[in-house]
């Protein structure tokens, strides 16, 4: 290794004339990105943590990737890169890393990581042919098993067409349910070829939920990914959210049904106990089964006549755990079927449910008791005949855990994202609430504007007489204000609500006009998925979108599909939410303003992304209306706007 190697001359790689250029057409130098370059090159030289606002437009990719790929293949150490969405992860891999690897003098290899769970075991395949046939729907596993003997990659992505659940659960690769060299499968498995790709790959591609496990498992000793030395997270204004979901706790009725069913299912009379003889065990299966039930509607119970004074938060103890001493008596007793099972495979098969076993009760019981006092417990309830029952649990400040396992154990970790500060100010205190979260206490900031003209590209309409959102006549006037702004772009429109209920009303207020002006009408949650919601959009001519929560970020419409953008309200989070009402209580104890502290700069990060998705490109153009007349009627409407890019602004008043 070249310990005192100091990178190569990032200028002269984005220069007019450097290696990007010359491969690249229409290659555009753009100051910003040099800038950013530069900055992660230096802190991976110099040891240090980076946290990069970058606007869009600025190529945050090639910015961070161009340092990375130099310093990894001269040998000072493998990269980790991880994203939030699907779409940048797949930019990364299919775009910007084989173009780099063409154009620049070092070659680097650069490998995918995907979940254990992603890739099939031959074992189990084989298995599951010989013994659980009956278990799947055999046309489907027919094809399963035909894909198995063509793929070269093996994984699920690879297949042709998506499994049911229960169906690749019975073929999946499994850390506790893994033979390792002892599998007669090892030499040619899908999932150690990939593990050994990924152990002389340079850089290493994966998600943010991917990396967190992987740091969760290394503080066990375990891992899921080779050792790294540096880590690039883009996307991150997303990580105290992924974080959270690793260093808590979820049990549903669902996944405890789910363990049940495929021991032995009493509906359909199959299961893997189904071939054994073991009478005594499925009695017991069908037992836990009924208890089941009656424990979940007991919880359901507590719910609807709590939920007024609680809104679904827990205390200790809040029910009787009558659940945990049968799943333990259930563990024992498969424990002791494995041991008189000759067949290795089967062995695995019925200790895969044991470990699944302990899980639940290690999750029951530590909710439950409320083991850990820096958590919140609180409980979802679903809606419907067969709704979905969760206890759910995160820690109230999850900074202290992401310091412990991230910062404190990698020389270099840069984050960067397009939102990450709160603030107009260039200096470094505009990334305080974003790093506070986080638990980045040491450490660089930039902050880098958007290299595109917003105040020719963009103009802001605000409505400030409409009513406060909080107030009954609101959704009626921002209804017509709706229709205003849909008619000056003939459709070609994302509205943004914070609650489905809100979108809901409105979008049944504006059904009938939006028909009688010829505006297809596209409403997440109305029975179409994100994904087809979002390629209709892209494909048809006047529309409009209706979304939530997932389209204030990591949408990507080019072009001029996508000409205006309406927020509805400013997305403050609903303060009795059990997470956020624990989190505001904690801030409160601790002598900070919890709305000024925590809930507002929330708010203008969010803002940040739902204004964001208009322009995504130079040659974009298009008009964003706020109906939340607070942005100019209270004190603290002038941070959001001073938050976002420069732009022509225009105060309606008296509804013009």
């Amino acid at each position: 290794m070249n310990k005192t190697y100091t990178g190569l001359d990032i200028r002269k790689v984005l220069a007019p004339d450097g290696d990007v250029s010359r491969s690249l057409v229409n290659f555009e130098v753009r100051p910003e990105q040099i800038e950013m370059a530069r900055a992660v090159q230096q802190a991976f030289l110099k040891k240090r943590h980076l946290a990069v606002e970058a606007g869009t437009g600025v190529g945050k990719s090639f910015a961070y990737l161009i340092p990375a790929v130099d310093l990894a293949a001269n040998g000072m150490g493998r990269m980790l890169i991880s994203t939030f969405t699907i779409t940048l992860q797949e930019q990364l891999v299919n775009k910007d890393i084989p173009f780099l690897n063409s154009c620049m003098p070092q070659k680097f290899t650069a490998v995918l990581a995907k979940g254990r769970s992603n890739y099939l075991c031959k074992r189990r395949l084989k298995f599951a042919l010989q013994r659980e046939r009956s278990l799947i729907d055999d046309s489907e596993f027919d094809k399963v098993r035909d894909w198995a003997d063509q793929t070269k990659d093996g994984s699920l992505s690879d297949l042709p067409f998506l499994p049911k659940s229960r169906t690749w659960d019975r073929v999946k690769s499994e850390h506790g349910n893994c033979r390792g060299r002892k599998c007669p499968n090892f030499r040619d498995c899908f999932y150690w070829a990939a593990r050994r790709r990924l152990e002389n790959a340079d850089i290493i591609v994966a998600n943010h939920a991917l990396l967190f496990s992987d740091l969760v498992l290394k503080q066990q000793g375990a891992s899921i990914l080779p050792g790294y030395k540096f880590v690039i997270i883009d996307e991150a204004h997303n990580t105290e959210h992924v974080a959270e979901d690793h260093f808590g706790i979820d049990i549903s009725n669902r996944r405890v049904k789910f363990v049940l069913d495929n021991l032995y299912n009493p509906r359909t009379h199959k299961g893997l106990l189904t071939h054994t003889d073991a009478k005594a065990t499925v009695d017991l299966v069908y037992k836990i089964g009924k208890e089941s039930e009656r424990f979940f509607k007991q919880i359901q119970v507590w719910y609807e006549q709590t939920k007024n004074e609680t809104k679904g938060r827990c205390y200790k103890n809040f029910i009787d755990d009558t659940l945990s001493g049968h799943l333990k008596e259930l563990s024992a007793e498969l424990s002791k079927l494995a041991k008189e099972k000759e067949d290795e495979d089967e062995k695995f098969e019925i200790m895969r449910f044991v470990e699944l076993c302990k899980a639940l009760i290690h999750d029951l019981e530590n909710f439950l008791s409320q083991a850990n006092a820096g958590q919140i417990y609180w409980l979802e309830i679903g809606s419907g005949r067969t709704s979905t029952i969760r206890l759910k649990s995160a820690p109230l400040n999850v900074g202290p855990e992401i310091k412990r396992c991230l910062f404190d154990k990698y020389e270099s970790v840069v984050l960067t994202s397009a939102t990450l500060c709160t603030g107009a100010t260039q200096e470094k205190s505009g990334f305080d609430f974003f790093a506070g979260r986080i638990g980045l206490d040491d450490f660089n900031a930039v902050r880098l504007g958007s290299p595109f003209d917003y105040k020719k590209q963009v103009k802001v309409y605000i409505e400030k007489d409409l009513p406060n959102p909080n107030q009954s006549t609101f959704i009626g006037n921002a209804a017509e204000a709706i229709k205003k702004y849909l008619a000056k772009t003939t459709g070609g429109a994302f509205v943004l609500f914070t609650s489905y209920v809100m979108l809901e009303e409105t979008a049944g207020r504006l059904s009938q006009w939006l028909g009688e002006n010829n505006i297809k009408l596209l409403q997440q949650g109305a029975s179409v998925d994100r994904t087809t919601l979002l390629k209709q959009f892209k494909t048809r001519g006047s529309n409009v979108l209706f979304g939530t929560d997932s389209f204030w970020q990591g949408v990507d419409v080019p072009g001029q599909a996508l000409s205006s953008v309406i927020i509805v309200r400013l997305p403050f989070a609903a303060p009795d939410q059990p997470l956020l009402a624990g989190r505001l209580e904690q801030i409160r104890e601790l002598g900070g303003n919890p709305f000024n502290d925590y809930q507002l700069p929330s708010a203008i990060i969010k803002f940040k992304q739902g204004f964001g998705r208009l322009i995504r490109s130079k040659t974009d153009s298009g008009i964003v209306a706020v109906l939340d007349s607070r942005i100019v009627n209270k004190s603290y409407g002038k941070k959001f706007l001073a938050a976002i890019p420069k732009c022509e602004t225009v105060i309606v008043a008296n509804g013009k």
